[in-house]
């Protein structure tokens, strides 16, 4: 346990620093060799789905549809009514995809781009384009903009969501601001959930850009670790704000069965759907219907979602439970970090002191632990505090995962020590 860092002399943090230095070393020797950079399931998780490889015998969907077969544009009416039980949703305005809703977002970005929407310009045709990220935020989000050329606009995030003050001032001050990406319920790092004052407020904001819209890709919309914890509708929000067209709802199977041959979907209003529709019809002939068939046949229905994702549940929770362990017994009460206790999601987001993040990461990959990078958690990966870590603690096992943790507050101590004597002694 490292003593509270602030009541420390600078010849005790020299002797603290030693201390860790021979932990570090010992650590680093032992041949540790660890991947926690993305939130991958465990094969334990996958395990869990292995039912939904069984073979379909009948192909007929319940509106007579071979699912062998060309066709079915928006996807097996039975798994998008699921989605839309589950959800809260209309199945009407829900059309399915294949395993990724990153490539839905990144094709409804796209179609914006080249043919904009109800009769707005497209966005390749405008000066600029910027969309707000809140960040701490999802990295791959980001990518989305930066390789369109999209300039982001970070705002940071509190309790109960984005920034709204600073959003809605954004917002409502630049014609060329068109979006604002969303991870709504257990947001990526931090695990934050959105209140339903955010979401009613985001909802009703003014924006500058008629065709402003919000990307709500709520990926871990079921991803609960003990209690349930409630999302107000973004689309009845909307609708009760007289903008209804506003919101692109995303969701996907991938953390739910399997990333590599789950369902994704995406739903938004009656008008934007038949837009969407009337691009789609040229995109393609119709989504992968035997893998939305046999996904639908292991999950059921909605009840049945519920029931899956608390075996893995089961499967998460210790793992959380071992970080935040690990952290409260090793980092607690020293002054040198804070981090987020997150009711469900993939992450737990670190704040390191302020410019030891890169530092952290670099030690812990030194020694044969990989992290997210050090910055990833923000657009063009620039995290001007450097201190913001993602630790994604579902892929390795338990052992594993306590061998990581060991040595990763060792690493967020040991930096964050030398940056105090670095700082004392100039």
């Amino acid at each position: 346990m490292v003593p509270y860092v602030a009541d420390l002399t600078l010849v005790e943090l020299k002797k603290l620093e030693n201390e860790l230095l021979l932990r570090y070393e010992k650590m680093a020797s032992s041949g540790i060799k660890l991947d926690m950079s993305r939130g991958k399931p465990a094969a334990s998780q996958l395990d869990l789905s292995m039912g939904a490889l069984a073979g379909i015998s009948d192909c007929r969907t319940a509106d007579g549809v071979d699912a062998r077969n060309y066709g079915g544009l928006d996807g097996i009416i039975e798994l998008r009514r699921l989605f839309a039980d589950l959800l809260g949703l209309n199945a009407d305005n829900i059309t399915l995809g294949g395993n990724s809703s990153l490539n839905m977002m990144y094709d409804t970005i796209m179609r914006l781009y080249v043919f904009g929407t109800h009769g707005n310009t497209p966005w390749s045709k405008l000066p600029a384009v910027k969309f707000i990220c809140p960040c701490p935020g999802y990295d791959r989000h980001f990518g989305i903009c930066e390789e369109l050329g999209i300039e982001m606009i970070p705002v940071p995030m509190l309790d109960n969501g984005p920034d709204m003050d600073e959003v809605e001032r954004l917002a409502a001050a630049d014609p060329l601001i068109k979006g604002i990406w969303c991870v709504p319920l257990y947001s990526n790092p931090q695990g934050i959930c959105y209140s339903e004052q955010t979401v009613k407020r985001l909802a009703a904001m003014p924006a500058a850009a008629p065709d402003f819209r919000i990307f709500w890709d709520n990926a871990y919309g079921v991803h609960h670790l003990g209690a349930t914890t409630p999302l107000a509708n973004i689309f009845d929000a909307c609708d009760a704000a007289g903008k209804p067209d506003r919101p692109f709802y995303f969701f996907s199977t991938s953390k739910i069965t399997f990333p590599g041959a789950g369902v994704a979907m995406e739903c938004s209003s009656a008008d934007n759907m038949t837009e969407l529709r009337s691009h789609l019809k040229v995109q393609t002939i119709g989504p992968d219907k035997l893998n939305q068939l046999r996904t639908l046949r292991f999950l059921k229905n909605a009840d049945g979602v519920r029931a899956h994702m608390k075996k893995l549940a089961g499967e998460l929770k210790p793992k959380f439970n071992i970080v935040l362990d690990y952290l409260d017994r090793e980092l607690g009460g020293t002054g040198l970090a804070s981090w987020t206790k997150p009711a469900g999601g993939y992450f737990v987001a670190l704040d390191t002191l302020d410019g030891c993040a890169k530092a952290t990461v670099k030690l812990a990959a030194d020694a044969g632990l990989k992290m997210t990078g050090a910055g990833a958690t923000f657009p063009y990966r620039r995290d001007s505090l450097d201190r913001n870590i993602r630790i994604a603690p579902t892929y390795p096992t338990c052992n594993e995962l306590e061998q990581a943790m060991k040595l990763f507050c060792v690493c967020v101590a040991l930096t964050g020590v030398r940056k105090l004597i670095a700082d004392r002694s100039k």
